[in-house]
């Protein structure tokens, strides 16, 4: 009888070590995920919430100027790029008061039969009719500084890198954490039963 019972010892004894070892490694998951999740809370409700924005910049005028029509949508018709790019910069700075602007970028929109031309300072964006060079909008785009806020692009270029490569890796950590805490448990209470 001692015989028997001495294997069902040990093979308690073997479960108990297992058992404290999922318990051990769950509380310090629980720690890890708490100040992880502390540490990326601020980050990830600037995300969520530009993201947010972001998805309603096509419908909000507030966001982004809502995208006007020229009066030909035929290309050939338009105006060379360097007049354009020329006119809405004196439109522009004729707007701000003199100031001097620089172009980031331009947008034609050939199916509008117009060109947004977007610039590096105070994120403003001029819209003219391709083909007779008419303002159609002045305006500014707080879609793009709300983007630049987004991604961290605002802060610099190497805080973009950085922030994104943390967020990413810091919510697959907790999505992992997560898991396991949810799941260890139940292993746990499996292991116990045998």
């Amino acid at each position: 009888m001692v015989s028997f019972y001495l294997p069902l010892h040990r093979i308690k004894k073997s479960v108990i070590q297992s058992v404290e070892k999922y318990v051990k490694s769950l509380r310090n998951l629980r720690v890890l995920h708490r100040w992880l999740g502390i540490g990326l809370a601020v980050f990830l409700l600037i995300s969520a919430s530009t993201g947010f924005l972001l998805g309603w910049k096509k419908e909000s005028a507030l966001l982004q100027p809502p995208t006007q029509k020229g009066v030909s949508k035929d290309l050939i018709e338009s105006l060379p790029i360097a007049d354009l790019a020329s006119i809405a910069q004196d439109r522009l700075a004729t707007h701000l008061g003199g100031s001097e602007v620089s172009i980031d970028r331009m947008d034609f929109r050939p199916s509008k039969g117009m060109v947004k031309v977007l610039f590096e300072q105070g994120y403003w964006e001029v819209q003219l009719d391709a083909k007779t060079g008419e303002t159609l909008s002045i305006a500014r785009r707080h879609s793009d500084w709300i983007e630049a806020l987004h991604d961290g692009s605002i802060v610099g270029q190497w805080f973009k890198l950085l922030s994104m490569n943390v967020l990413g890796i810091g919510l697959l950590i907790l999505i992992v954490a997560g898991i396991w805490l949810w799941y260890g448990p139940k292993v746990i209470r499996a292991r116990k039963r045998h």
